[in-house]
């Protein structure tokens, strides 16, 4: 993989090649860490998606809330919910759950018993399918530590910037996109994939090219193949300009 580099006009991608669908995380990536939306950033995916390059939302947020943004930008892409737990996209029969979220939810009421957390987590967490969400503050270490002497030890323990979810280890947004790829026909060499957080490293792995947002976390950024020189969605004008540049250039 290229060695992270800061963008700078056609930099933004290798050479004699663009993307044919763009998967972008939401929270930290196309909000600021006020959870704010970009609103320039969701004019510039409108323009991929006017351009024919569909944008799949990748989260680690709930599908409720990713189908009502997916729903109002027109989106096109599949999306993917809870970090690959949730898959959905219009041609599927139905939402594909690649576990139970139940289990996570009793692993953090049991959390609550042994140490000071607060096992209702966060507020999205009334909407969650397949995993379990504690506030982002509560110690991880600990977390990680209790969950390995118990019944729940074969759980993953991951922070993001918003959140500590409790999940199956099988889940990551990388397994959960490569459902997606095959469900639709398309390859990850076509991929273009934007984050900013520890759950989008799975992510970075599968496309073939990543970019991190100015503000990610130190790892996402050294595993990024181009690190942004703008702060979360402030990546999205430029970055979405040579997408479109290259994609012109490539039918010339």
């Amino acid at each position: 993989m290229t060695p992270p580099r800061r963008a700078d006009g056609m930099e933004w991608l290798p050479k004699d090649w663009h993307p044919k669908f763009v998967a972008v995380d939401i929270d930290g990536t196309l909000t600021d860490d006020k959870k704010q939306l970009n609103t320039r950033a969701l004019d510039a995916l409108r323009r991929l998606e006017d351009a024919g390059i569909p944008v799949i939302l990748a989260t680690g947020n709930v599908r409720a809330i990713t189908y009502g943004l997916w729903r109002f930008l027109k989106l096109t892409g599949p999306i993917c919910c809870e970090n690959g737990g949730v898959l959905w996209h219009p041609s599927f029969d139905e939402p594909i759950f690649q576990a139970d979220g139940s289990e996570a939810k009793r692993a953090a009421e049991w959390l609550s018993t042994v140490m000071p957390i607060n096992a209702k987590g966060i507020e999205s967490n009334q909407w969650r399918e397949s995993e379990w969400c504690l506030e982002p503050n509560e110690d991880l270490e600990q977390i990680r530590t209790r969950l390995s002497g118990s019944e729940w030890s074969h759980l993953s323990a991951l922070r993001t910037g918003f959140a500590i979810h409790l999940m199956e280890p099988h889940l990551s947004k990388g397994s959960g996109l490569e459902i997606i790829l095959d469900r639709m026909g398309w390859s990850k060499e076509d991929m273009l994939c934007v984050g900013d957080a520890p759950n989008d490293l799975s992510m970075f792995e599968t496309a073939h090219w990543s970019v991190a947002v100015k503000g990610a976390f130190d790892s996402v950024s050294d595993a990024a193949d181009v690190c942004s020189p703008h702060f979360h969605g402030d990546t999205f004008e430029p970055l979405v300009e040579a997408i479109l540049k290259a994609q012109k250039d490539s039918k010339q």
